[in-house]
């Protein structure tokens, strides 16, 4: 590096990394304060080498660390409250109201020295970081009834450095506490013995805690819990106690905030390089490709999943592979592995009840057949908007979307037109549907143009088959049905499943298998039971249901493992008295 007329050797490490990220951080700050002089200082030293201050021109500043920061985004926490304020999401802006309400009231209990906040660099500890700042921030504006001075986030951070992290958690979490600013003391021994240190130096009587409900850490906690029996004395506050999978994710992707890059490769549960593999529910299938890529984890569909790929994949002490799962024990998933579809029905008259949607069940059924998992069933007004808006929503988030209602030549026949508009493309005429058109309806055809021949350009693929009088459409990921009744549909449905076999339509999967229980137990009795036995097998989809309040309660177990399955359901026996439940079909 030149400092005046001499060249400093500095050799570029991980620390002076930091170190220099700080220096650019403070002389952003100078900055943002409205400190635009002529030239912005940013100073840096690194250890054992020299001292070193040097001045920037902005340009020369701009020029400089644009390669090694350009993609460091600094939120503040303005942004993130005005984003959830922003936010049509209601249950996200109920879920942040209430964590920082916690938060405000833990820092109302406590002084600014006498809390700290447990960051490790994962997913639910990232949104703990920025509900905190805005937390904090938010009371502290309060408090002084202005914003001057609200620079810089004074509550103390700890991060358990460990052998066994990812370096990908690691650079993240270094990364974060400098753009942030965060006080961070690194721990590099076990969390118990850690605190204990920590706490005879420091005056800590609370840590904010990233845990959810889920978590194997957080069963009988609450917002504000007491620490353990055997442990030091503190009061953990989790403000994001009762956020869900889906809650974190749409938090992260609403605040558009930076999170470890091993989220988009698959991974939903991160604990160690030892215990923790992509998330087999996220594989993407391609036969052409054997190396195994992953979608990422905000696209699980079922957050009960979270946790399936904490399998211990190596053991460093026997040196070899093992197949237990630190949930459920011995998980083959490869065979629970799951591709997702959204069915959309077009229909105002079903929206009235006029008429009762059977297709939709039906096609629900179909798919878990064939072992698909159905992410969502709605049903959509007959208007352009109303279909384009859903098919957009759905498309990126499903593996197919299975669209019926809406086609043919009437007035309220939008479906072709809201698909085209969701894939941003316009109607064109289809000369070989066209054809197929003419020979079915001959000389009902009016005109020198078939309307009903207009299909979405440049991404419609006909599906032929010698039994379907016409075409069924596939546009992207999108399959168009015509059935309007249960025997239409059936007939499309073994055309499909035919065409798949043949060609590789679409991937079919182990099926769904499923085993029923019927008891006389309330719903009282049953109800904690039953939560915990999901915690035990995530990997099973476990529901009750009655068919009358006075009637029997029914237990359904859904799964690809018929093991799995039965040991689900000898699990539930065990919590209750012999002969209060019985089989059923």
């Amino acid at each position: 590096m030149m400092i005046g007329n001499r060249r400093v050797a500095t050799p570029v490490t991980k620390k002076w990394l930091l170190r220099l990220k700080d220096s650019y951080t403070s002389g952003l700050r100078n900055l943002s304060k409205g400190q635009y002089a002529k030239e912005t200082t940013f100073s840096f030293r690194h250890t054992e080498v020299c001292a070193i201050q040097t001045t920037l021109c902005i340009r020369e500043r701009e020029s400089l660390f644009r390669g090694e920061f350009e993609n460091f985004c600094v939120s503040g926490y303005m942004e993130i409250d005005k984003a959830i304020r922003e936010s049509n999401d209601r249950r996200l802006k109920t879920k942040y109201n209430n964590a920082i309400y916690v938060i405000k009231r833990a820092l109302a209990l406590y002084s600014i020295e006498e809390v700290a906040f447990s960051f490790n660099g994962g997913k639910d500890s990232t949104v703990l970081l920025h509900v905190l700042r805005a937390g904090y921030f938010l009371y502290k504006a309060e408090q002084s009834c202005s914003n001057e001075g609200l620079n810089d986030f004074p509550i103390r951070t700890i991060y358990f450095e460990s052998t066994s992290a990812f370096p990908e958690i690691n650079s993240f979490t270094y990364d974060a506490a400098s753009a942030y600013g965060l006080q961070m003391d690194i721990i590099r021994t076990d969390f118990k013995s850690g605190l204990e240190d920590l706490l005879k130096t420091k005056p800590i009587r609370a840590i904010f805690l990233g845990v959810r409900i889920g978590d194997p850490t957080a069963v009988g906690q609450e917002q504000f819990s007491p620490s353990s029996p055997g442990w030091p004395s503190f009061m953990r506050v989790n403000p994001i106690l009762d956020w869900s999978y889906r809650d974190v994710w749409a938090f992260i992707l609403t605040c558009k905030v930076q999170y470890c890059s091993l989220y988009d490769q698959g991974y939903t549960s991160i604990g160690s390089i030892y215990d923790t593999v992509p998330n087999a529910l996220l594989c993407i299938s391609d036969s052409s490709n054997r190396k195994e890529t992953f979608r990422p984890a905000y696209l699980l569909s079922d957050g009960r999943l979270e946790r399936a790929g904490r399998v211990k994949k190596f053991s460093p002490v026997s040196g070899s592979f093992s197949a237990v799962s630190n949930g459920p024990d011995n998980i083959d998933l490869r065979k629970n592995s799951m591709l997702t579809a959204s069915v959309i029905a077009v229909g105002d008259e079903i929206l009235f009840g006029t008429i009762e949607d059977q297709l939709g069940p039906s096609l629900c059924r179909k798919l878990h057949s064939i072992g698909w998992s159905v992410s969502q069933a709605t049903v959509v007004r007959n208007d352009v908007d109303s279909v384009a808006e859903e098919v957009e929503r759905q498309k990126s988030n499903n593996d197919l979307i299975f669209i019926y209602g809406g086609i043919g030549p009437l007035h309220s026949d939008v479906t072709l037109s809201g698909v085209a508009k969701a894939f941003g493309v316009r109607l064109a005429p289809d000369e070989e549907f066209e054809e197929y058109l003419r020979h079915l309806i001959g000389d009902q055809c009016t005109g020198d143009r078939n309307e009903m021949a207009q299909l979405p350009e440049g991404i419609t693929e006909l599906l032929h088959h010698e039994n379907l009088p016409v075409p069924l459409m596939k546009c992207q990921n999108v399959i168009i049905l015509t059935a309007t009744n249960i025997m239409e549909l059936d007939k499309e449905w073994e055309c499909l499943i035919e065409l798949t076999k043949s060609g590789g339509l679409f991937e079919m999967m182990e099926p769904y298998i499923s085993k029923c229980l019927i008891t006389q137990l309330s719903d009282v009795e049953t109800a904690q039971p039953l939560s915990k036995l999901c915690l035990e097998f995530p990997d099973l989809y476990i529901g009750s249901y009655r068919r009358s309040r006075t009637g029997p309660l029914t237990i359904s177990f859904r799964g690809k493992d018929q093991a799995r399955i039965e040991s689900a359901k000898e699990a539930l026996y065990e919590k209750f008295h012999p002969g209060v439940f019985s089989e059923t079909n």
